[in-house]
């Protein structure tokens, strides 16, 4: 903090001081940290005014503490507001009586107000310098104000820690970190050991968070290797003359060992070579690349064997086309030597894909359309065909049992919303056409539930006879409640959508045939869904119920999308961290969603029959077709 160029605190809504009432503060012997201004302020301590820097000094001004006003403390440099602070009062229990010394408690022993102070805004440098001087250790946790401290600086970490990337690059976080931990300081003319020791502590607890947190977010990142290498050898020339570094410098050591360790796995030489001529093409069009994902996460392959529909194939994202176009033969029970694999570029060239070709980049893209047909490029199927594949599609699934078929969506959906990291929000929010395959997870999950529901369209559109159209309807509404039960309300929400979609619900004579009980049952799974009052309903159910949950997430994104629209990311040049924030408080929402406290399991034992099934949804994705074959069903009269 750079003192030379004048800095000013000023303290408004403080009853003893007028709005924005300046007080000077030209004595930085005392005040040489943000952090003591903030505890000065909050005991209601005296700014004296001494303008002219005489011996006689200027009337005394006192900023006590208001209940009623909130108080902004605002940091300027040069003129210029770099960061402004809130205090925000919170009523926590009183001590014990023992640590009262044993006598009894008193009426106002109930509970303390204490004070804290909450980043507003500011520039990303001045955010982290305070971030860093609120951070509270293990040696600095004796007394319960301390403490306190502690679990009030947590939230502040968490939110910086998710929210960054907004407003700075990896590259300036990683500088401003090392800038950070070498700091010296003189300003009291002799430099203090713990001083500097506490902040070197800080700077790694705040790494140490940050690639918790990130995982392989930043496994690939250069800039981070070159950081976190950098930081371990000052950590190791800093041992000497702090020895106490050395849990610190194991933490570290650990991190690096695991980072190598992944790095060794994804970049081994037999998949270097395999990989090599794709990365070069993804480094010519500045895409990073992410071997991990790529070797290990799923992805649901939409091959089309029509015009207007396709198979959903979850496959791993290293499939190659001879692989692919296997599975799909098997599930098509059509002959392998009779089918081709096509990819259909954005300009409309049609390109044969070769038995060893790569499906899917790094980023985990698709190569193009896929398109699976017959060796004289004739279509496999047609929707409006009565082959045999679509008369025995309504006997498989009325076969089957819906608690199975419940549990078989809650398995697939769970396991890849559990590995959903909660930046990855942050990501589709920001920068959703840059996202350098971040989001993965969270667009297969999208995806997903947008399938179902075009499945559940599908299924039901499909089916010639009326009778078994209204046995698929009432199955349908059974596994809808099924997902329910099972805490999984992103499936729960897409049948429930596929069965109220127009081409659906405009089936009168199919649904007059629909039992009582089962309309009053979806009538029920209706109101949940119900967009009135802010999908109130919905967010009271699912406040209720208990974790490990699948939320709906197209209503999470928009919740997120709501905030960031409705509020700027920089106000007069400085990061609006308020509104950082609130999305960082709803992206919170994943992880708590996955935790598993109780040991109540999210994943259960489904039934091959019905995984082979749901592995490879046939699904129409052409609304026209879908309302084409609803009027064939049941004309307008």
């Amino acid at each position: 903090m750079s003192w030379d160029c004048g800095l000013k605190y000023i303290f408004s809504g403080s009853p003893a001081l007028q709005p924005g009432g300046v007080c000077a503060l030209h004595d930085k012997e005392d005040l040489s940290r943000l952090e003591m201004v903030q505890r000065l302020a909050k005991d209601g301590c005296r700014f004296l005014q001494n303008h002219n820097n005489s011996s006689k000094a200027a009337p005394e001004r006192t900023a006590e503490a208001h209940s009623d006003e909130a108080v902004r403390v605002c940091v300027r440099e040069r003129g210029q507001e770099v960061l402004v602070l809130q205090r925000v009062s919170s009523q926590r229990p009183a001590p014990s009586a023992s640590a009262r010394g044993g006598r009894r408690p008193e009426e106002g022993d109930r509970s303390v107000v204490s004070d804290r102070y909450v980043v507003v805004s500011g520039t990303p440098e001045k955010i982290l310098e305070h971030l860093l001087s609120v951070l509270r250790l293990d040696n600095h946790r004796d007394d319960q104000g301390s403490t306190q401290q502690t679990k009030e600086s947590e939230p502040l970490l968490d939110d910086f820690l998710l929210t960054y990337l907004v407003f700075m690059s990896t590259s300036d976080l990683c500088q401003a970190l090392l800038g950070h931990y070498c700091s010296k300081r003189h300003h009291r003319g002799k430099e203090e050991g713990q001083e500097v020791l506490d902040r070197k502590r800080q700077v790694l607890h705040l790494v140490t968070q940050w690639t918790t947190l990130y995982r392989d977010f930043l496994r690939e990142d250069e800039h981070v290797k070159l950081f976190m290498k950098t930081l371990y050898r000052f950590l190791l020339d800093d041992l000497y003359e702090y020895p106490t570094l050395e849990k610190e410098q194991k933490d570290l050591q650990k991190l690096l060992r695991l980072h190598r360790r992944h790095t060794a796995e994804e970049y081994s030489p037999h998949r270097k070579s395999k990989a090599l001529s794709h990365q070069l093409s993804l480094k010519e069009n500045g895409l990073p690349t992410r071997g991990t994902q790529r070797e290990t996460r799923e992805v649901l392959c939409h091959v089309y064997v029509s015009m207007d529909s396709y198979l959903s194939v979850r496959s791993l994202a290293s499939v190659v086309a001879q692989g692919l176009l296997q599975e799909v033969a098997e599930r098509l029970d059509v002959p392998l030597e009779e089918l081709v694999l096509l990819t259909v570029t954005y300009p409309g060239e049609k390109l044969l894909l070769k038995p060893q070709d790569r499906l899917y980049s790094d980023s985990l893209t698709a190569v193009g359309r896929l398109h699976v047909c017959r060796k004289d490029l004739s279509e496999v199927m047609n929707p409006f065909t009565d082959n045999a594949e679509l008369q025995q599609r309504s006997a498989r699934m009325l076969s089957m049992n819906t608690w199975d078929v419940a549990v078989t969506l809650t398995n697939f959906d769970w396991s890849v919303f559990n590995s959903i990291h909660e930046q990855e929000l942050v990501y589709f929010t920001f920068s959703r056409h840059a996202s350098g395959g971040h989001t993965v997870a969270l667009e297969l999950l999208l995806q997903r539930c947008n399938e179902v529901q075009l499945w559940v369209m599908t299924e039901v559109l499909m089916c010639p006879t009326l009778c078994n159209r209204v046995q698929l309807i009432k199955k349908f509404i059974k596994i809808a409640a099924h997902c329910k039960a099972q805490r999984n309300l992103n499936s729960f929400f897409a049948i429930v959508m596929g069965l109220n979609t127009a081409a659906v619900s405009r089936l009168s004579q199919t649904w007059e045939k629909v039992p009582g009980k089962f309309k009053k049952l979806f009538l029920e799974l209706e109101m949940l869904t119900d967009p009135s009052l802010n999908h109130k309903a919905y967010r009271d159910t699912f406040k209720k119920t208990k974790t490990p949950k699948i939320p709906f997430l197209p209503l999470l994104l928009k919740d997120i999308t709501f905030i960031h629209e409705g509020n700027k990311t920089f106000l007069d040049n400085l990061v609006n961290f308020e509104k950082l924030h609130m999305i960082a408080d709803t992206v919170r929402l994943i992880r708590h969603c996955q935790e598993d406290h109780m040991g109540n399991g999210m994943p259960q034992k489904s039934s091959p029959e019905v995984q082979a099934y749901v592995d490879y949804l046939h699904i129409i994705d052409n609304q026209q077709t879908l309302f084409e074959l609803s009027h064939r069903l049941e004309p307008r009269v």
